[in-house]
């Protein structure tokens, strides 16, 4: 049977390397055709030599000399550099599936040109659903191409609904570890560090998503996400404080019964899914025991985590407003692994952003592009004005 050549936009992040793993564990089904990374020269060239890509794209131009020198020995590696490449890359011929694992706005252009290139989508890029839900949908739909979730959440949902068809949702259940702040007091978040943010209690994620996971607006995100991804209307999302992270998410039907995906926190395991589905391939690691695992939920605080807040908000105006919230959020969260600004900061920037930027209840493709450019230019005034 031929092996199914996957393009890894990101590869050199926490999901890009789990899904690597997988790829290795199946290298009987699958084959890395291409791997991409932003900044990370050396991992890339790393990876090209392991398992041997027909082609790499570093998305900074400026390190292309480099990783071309670092390859040299390897002619059959094509090395690419920029965002044009990202975009040229997702639709070769050969590539059957594109893991879009790249971090931030950047990962939505490379995903629309893998759509309409007809390329079987496995989604770990929450800003490409976030920002342009309604495009993404709409191309997927024109271009005949599959999106598989492989956010933990947004998979185990998936998952509790293959089989029921066109069986009514009443309501998704969401849930959320409630990251390392989940008991912190409100007026303790105000002196919390960088470090104690990304000491995430059960997760172990890339930097971006780590402190998004802190301030929960990583939780908002997932919500736009489900909207989209499940057509369920936002009041009909709900998010729960879960700790454990063993109920990875679940789905209440009309009849008031409730299917829900448990496991052990690892990444591996939606993102095999995503690739092998609808069949379930063997996952070597540690086995769920409940047992040995309370199983407890909480309602989120609204006023300690400003953020999620702020996400309801943005997908109940629509239009452009995820995208400016998005823009908004990767300064800030930036700026305080950059130590520009304040954990309670983050969300005080994000809303004055929201109330500055103009609202588009129509937005296109363009618009969403300069949506985000202008987002970003106020959120840095922001911060620098009130540092």
């Amino acid at each position: 049977m031929k092996r199914q050549q996957i393009c890894i936009l990101g590869s050199t992040g926490s999901i890009g390397t789990q899904a690597l793993d997988v790829i290795e564990r199946h290298s009987d089904l699958y084959e890395a055709y291409c791997l991409t990374a932003n900044n990370r020269v050396h991992e890339l060239a790393a990876q090209a030599r392991k398992f041997h890509p027909a082609a790499v794209v570093i998305a900074n131009e400026e390190h292309y000399d480099e990783l071309r020198q670092l390859l040299s020995d390897l002619p059959d590696i094509k090395v690419y550099a920029g965002a044009k490449a990202l975009d040229d890359i997702v639709e070769a011929s050969p590539i059957d599936m594109v893991l879009t694992a790249m971090v931030g706005f950047a990962g939505l252009s490379p995903t629309i040109h893998a759509i309409k290139a007809g390329k079987k989508i496995c989604l770990a890029n929450k800003e490409t659903l976030v920002v342009a839900g309604e495009l993404i949908c709409q191309l997927a739909l024109e271009h005949h191409a599959p999106i598989i979730p492989v956010d933990s959440e947004h998979s185990a949902i998936f998952q509790s609904l293959v089989g029921e068809d066109a069986n009514e949702i009443e309501k998704i259940l969401l849930t959320a570890s409630g990251g390392p702040f989940r008991t912190l007091p409100l007026d303790r978040l105000a002196t919390v560090t960088k470090a104690d943010a990304l000491r995430h209690p059960t997760w172990d994620m890339g930097a971006k998503i780590t402190i998004d996971s802190a301030t929960m607006m990583n939780k908002g995100f997932e919500v736009i996400e489900a909207k989209w991804l499940f057509g369920v209307p936002v009041e009909r999302i709900q998010v729960l404080i879960h700790p454990q992270s063993i109920v990875h998410s679940a789905v209440q039907f009309i009849d008031g019964s409730v299917k829900a995906q448990l496991g052990v926190p690892d990444m591996r395991l939606p993102i095999q899914y995503a690739f092998s589905f609808p069949e379930r391939l063997t996952l070597d690691g540690q086995r769920l025991d409940l047992f040995k695992h309370p199983l407890e939920f909480f309602e989120p605080d609204l006023e300690k985590f400003r953020c999620l807040a702020l996400a309801f908000e943005a997908i109940r105006q629509g239009g452009n407003m995820p995208c400016i919230v998005n823009a908004a959020n990767e300064v800030v969260n930036r700026g305080f692994l950059d130590g520009l600004c304040g954990f309670l900061q983050m969300g005080e920037v994000i809303e004055q952003t929201m109330q500055r930027v103009p609202f588009d209840p129509n937005p296109s493709y363009d618009t969403y592009v300069a949506t985000d450019a202008e987002a970003r230019k106020v959120a840095r005034e922001i911060i620098t004005n009130n540092p």
